[in-house]
């Protein structure tokens, strides 16, 4: 089935509690929503455990083709890199499990394992109520909390919104640059932009 690619320029939240569905998720800016939610191997984590790393949050599906792209080595240079600084990388899955794109958690894990990615975890999101919170509307779908849990990034992961793997070299990662601006104690200088990709999944009511 052709994915038709969405693109979105996203508002966020905070280290709080989480927004009800019908509320306005926060802006970059403010905390970043806490959250618990379990990873492929049934282990809760807890955003703000990390408190005091800045935390890379990715929105994933495997059957998505940008997410594909990007996993033919690009994202998991990006993560090794980012875990490799002593920061956090957390990969979501907010696809509802009712939907052909669904993953169980074990079947996510393999997945996972098989691209030789690198994030601290990988997340299910099942009822969508962390990806609604972050107004994730595609994936990938970025976003980064700095260390004092200040969303301080949301958007795509670059500049090219494509699903063709020869333009990650022309493109400009918006991630890796916020990131080793925040290594660098510099303030983010590209903040928001937007986020192409497949849309989110998520439950209806």
């Amino acid at each position: 089935m052709q994915r038709r690619p969405i693109i979105a320029l996203t508002a966020l939240t905070p280290f709080a509690s989480l927004l009800p569905a019908t509320a306005r998720a926060a802006s970059v800016g403010q905390a970043a929503p806490d959250f618990t939610l379990m990873d492929t191997t049934g282990k809760p984590v807890k955003l703000s455990q990390f408190k005091g790393k800045p935390v890379v949050l990715e929105w994933n599906n495997p059957d998505c083709p940008f997410v594909k792209k990007h996993y033919q080595g690009n994202m998991q240079a990006l993560q090794k890199e980012v875990t490799g600084q002593g920061a956090i990388w957390l990969a979501i899955n907010s696809t509802r499990d009712d939907s052909s794109d669904y993953m169980a958690p074990a079947q996510l894990g393999r997945w996972m394992t098989e691209q030789k990615d690198s994030p601290t975890a990988a997340l299910m999101d099942e009822d969508g109520k962390v990806g609604q919170a972050y107004a994730a509307r595609v994936t990938p779908h970025m976003y980064i909390v700095n260390a004092q849990g200040v969303l301080v990034y949301a958007g795509g992961i670059d500049s090219i919104a494509s699903a063709r793997v020869d333009d990650i070299p022309k493109a400009t990662n918006y991630v890796r640059q916020a990131m080793a601006e925040i290594q660098a104690g510099k303030p983010v200088s590209v903040a928001t932009s937007r986020a192409y990709g497949c849309s989110v999944k998520y439950q209806t009511a």
